[in-house]
């Protein structure tokens, strides 16, 4: 009769053969999770901080619209009102566009310097990762053309 190959000690022999460093792995995912809580902080900082600057804005815009919608004395008035109000809000948007670039400029730079960051860390990581695999590969490899 036909004798079957055991394939879960073969199996085990090519798993023990090719080790895999989970701890490796552990560590990429610890520092996956913190560099994605790095970046949800800024995103959320740069989210608050325009809520802000809109808000500043509208309540800005609004005010000033309370102050023209009221009633005036004579037609030339309104005209006045009119003019000084659309002047007034050219002036607020460009100091509120000013406001939102700088915002965005900040976080454009916090942002680069955390995906910098994250990827000297990685590959430092991924260099050590690399390295007892390949002796150990090595090590294998040796081992097997003495054997042969």
């Amino acid at each position: 009769m036909n004798k079957s190959t055991d394939m879960t000690a073969t199996l085990k022999e090519l798993m023990d053969a090719f080790p895999v460093d989970t701890k490796s792995m552990e560590e990429a995912y610890k520092n996956s999770l913190a560099l994605t809580e790095k970046l949800s902080h800024v995103a959320i900082e740069a989210a608050d901080k325009s809520a802000d600057i809109s808000t500043k804005w509208t309540k800005d815009m609004l005010a000033k619209l309370a102050e023209m919608s009221k009633a005036k004395a004579e037609p030339a008035d309104y005209a006045q009102s009119m003019s000084d109000f659309l002047s007034a809000q050219a002036e607020v948007a460009t100091e509120n566009m000013a406001a939102f670039a700088e915002l965005a400029k900040k976080i454009q730079l916090q942002t680069f310097d955390l995906i910098m960051g994250a990827s000297k860390d990685f590959s430092g990581e991924a260099a050590t990762a690399v390295k007892k695999p390949a002796a150990d590969l090595e090590s294998a490899a040796k081992t097997t053309s003495a054997a042969v």
